[in-house]
């Protein structure tokens, strides 16, 4: 018995198909590099100026920062994947079986890294060994994206580091966050990868995510992959519930990153409101759970659901303010519920009283 996924097929694959993006000279490359490194570095005190979490927006300055291309953000992501939910795959017996597991992870993956702007992983550490938690910037993309919307570029290059220092500031303000979801997640995939129909069910699993995921936006994919894969077709209703709770917890971490990175405003990004209308427009996620939750969970239907995490992260803040809003960093039990980001008052309720 073997993993049902060769982990070095789906590194060959994801790096045998991945594109190198637009082209770039040297001088425009080294450029590029070093406004991605400098913004990283100093977008965590803009986070703190707006959200007032000092010490988490020190922590998360000093976490490591990689300008990579896509196939090596495709590789990290292997790598984490790995570290989730590795060990909880079903061993497999089928020839072949495996190989077909990892070109399929890496396919999906090549896929992906033509998207991301950038990913806080929280899961693992970029060497195996250190403190689990870096940023990968995707210059490629960030390229291309600002090239596509005619943006300026130095404005677009800080803004995206906002919205992903911001996420290193949450999973610094909330240590025990990292631990939360990948409990969650990791309990809906042993679950999935049971004994009792695991397999057949694991199987579906996988088809259903590299469908939902490449399947490109403008183009129809099957009705199974339109309902919500996961939920429609292989959970049961208490996988359900816990996948709707990582969904909540996705939702407020977008919204909250969504809100400070706009809430900067023109005094640091001139541009800022250009920037929102026209990213807007072309948006299809910011990493990769996100992508991957909202394609599994059929929110490509439902965007507005998933906008309102920022919409519950406003309301929120124009109740309590941000301070108030920091209460949700504190412990597991202040995470909004999926019925809570859509009704930010009974958050402030609940929590605060």
């Amino acid at each position: 018995m073997s993993s049902p996924i060769d982990w070095r097929a789906a590194r060959h694959r994801a790096a045998v198909l991945s594109r190198p993006g637009p082209r770039a000279g040297r001088a425009e490359v080294r450029g590029l590099v070093t406004v991605l490194h400098t913004s990283a570095k100093e977008a965590p005190g803009h986070v703190a100026d707006i959200t007032g979490l000092e010490d988490a927006a020190a922590q998360a300055a000093r976490r490591p920062v990689y300008v990579v291309d896509r196939a090596r953000w495709a590789e990290a992501n292997i790598g984490m994947f790995r570290h989730l939910v590795g060990d909880l795959l079903p061993p497999t017996t089928l020839p072949g079986a495996a190989r077909l597991g990892g070109e399929e992870l890496g396919v999906m993956l090549s896929y992906l890294s033509t998207k991301v702007l950038g990913q806080f992983d929280p899961f693992t550490s970029a060497d195996g060994r250190g403190e689990p938690g870096y940023l990968l910037l995707v210059a490629p993309n960030i390229l291309h994206v600002e090239r596509e919307l005619d943006l300026d570029a130095l404005d677009f290059r800080r803004w995206v580091c906002l919205h992903e220092q911001t996420h290193a500031v949450q999973f610094s303000a909330a240590p025990w966050l990292a631990g939360h979801l990948a409990e969650r997640m990791t309990a809906t995939v042993s679950s999935i990868a049971s004994p009792e129909g695991g397999g057949q069910r694991l199987a579906r699993t996988v088809r259903a995510v590299v469908e939902a995921v490449t399947t490109p936006r403008g183009e129809t994919p099957t009705a199974q992959a339109l309902a919500g894969p996961l939920v429609d077709a292989v959970l049961t209703d208490d996988e359900r519930e816990r996948l709707a709770e990582v969904v909540a917890v996705m939702s407020l971490l977008e919204g909250h990153a969504d809100v400070v990175m706009d809430a900067v405003g023109p005094r640091v990004l001139p541009s800022v409101a250009r920037i929102r209308t026209q990213f807007d427009r072309r948006r299809e996620g910011t990493g990769t759970l996100d992508v991957i939750t909202r394609r599994l969970m059929g929110m490509d239907a439902k965007i507005a659901q998933y906008r309102n995490g920022a919409d519950f992260v406003r309301g929120v803040v124009h109740r309590v303010g941000h301070n108030g809003l920091n209460a949700v960093w504190a412990a597991p039990e202040n995470l909004p519920t999926p019925a809570e980001i859509a009704d930010p008052t009974a958050w402030v309720r609940r929590v605060h009283g």
